[in-house]
């Protein structure tokens, strides 16, 4: 899969817009004109900023379920991502978290949007929800029947988890577009914040050939520069933050700082390599090529 297909630019940078509590999370604050309010807010922020996608999870209902997310979760979901399309004229994704993919992928379906995120897509995992077990098989024929061609970005060997065979990092990758068909590889550090180290993203670009990866977790203006050398995106959160703590709202301010430094480190990258192929044909910030 190309990245272009959905995104205008190459090495799109995904901000992450993590809604407040919703129906039945433990920490549900009874209004979701409130979720709504935040999550337009959050969503003007980063695309006023410069990304080039938006992802939206549940991320303050935690503690997840390691299974089917309760109904009203989709229901309320759905009207919020609505909302945020309404809003934005970039692609749009969705991550149900822990992992429930088939109804991220009956919202996108019903909505539009254009990815999903899957933490677990093979494999079994050992996680604080319990362990998770990936169901490739049921999500991709769940995606035919709905007639949709929603992207599959699933993550390897996912944050805040142990895989219960301790498998290498290119056989879990291999397995994950072989055998799941992810359209899309996620690459994340051990948990929230944290990046993936340089090996690991050596030893993935050099195993997906041609299946985008992704860095999903820890880029920051301060090392983006370093990890989007070895990957074709990157899904930001945390950093995006005001004063970059997670329980935030997006700064504007900070995203502007980052799209800057990440699309400049794009740039510096591609003049190096023209400068090393011996031609005269290089870049600048903007032209940094689409599509």
């Amino acid at each position: 899969m190309d990245l272009s297909y959905l995104f205008d630019k190459p090495k799109p940078i995904i901000g992450v817009i993590h809604l407040l509590p919703l129906p039945t999370s433990p920490r549900w604050g009874s209004s979701l004109k409130e979720v709504i309010d935040r999550a337009e807010q959050e969503a003007t922020a980063l695309a006023a900023g410069g990304v080039q996608g938006i992802l939206v999870e549940n991320f303050f209902d935690a503690p997840f379920t390691s299974r089917q997310v309760d109904p009203a979760v989709v229901s309320a979901m759905s009207l919020v991502v609505q909302r945020v399309m309404q809003m934005v004229d970039v692609p749009v994704g969705i991550n149900v978290l822990r992992n429930d993919a088939r109804s991220a992928m009956a919202i996108a379906a019903c909505v539009g949007a254009k990815f999903i995120r899957v933490n677990v897509l093979t494999g079994v995992m050992a996680t604080d929800q319990g362990l998770i077990e990936g169901d490739a098989y049921n999500l991709l024929r769940y995606r035919r029947e709905l007639g949709c061609d929603v992207k599959i970005f699933a993550d390897v060997l996912v944050k805040h988890a142990q895989p219960l065979s301790m498998p290498k990092l290119s056989v879990a990758i291999q397995d994950t577009i072989h055998r799941g068909l992810a359209d899309a590889v996620i690459l994340s550090g051990w948990a929230t914040g944290d990046p993936p180290a340089r090996q690991d993203l050596e030893e993935a670009i050099a195993v997906c050939q041609g299946t985008p990866l992704l860095i999903g977790s820890g880029a920051t203006w301060d090392n983006i520069p370093q990890l989007i050398k070895y990957a074709d995106g990157v899904i930001v959160s945390s950093s995006l933050k005001r004063n970059g703590q997670i329980h935030q709202a997006v700064d504007p301010i900070r995203v502007s700082r980052f799209v800057e430094v990440a699309h400049a480190s794009m740039v510096n990258t591609h003049n190096s390599k023209i400068a090393e192929s011996g031609t005269d044909t290089k870049l600048n910030f903007s032209s940094l090529p689409i599509g």
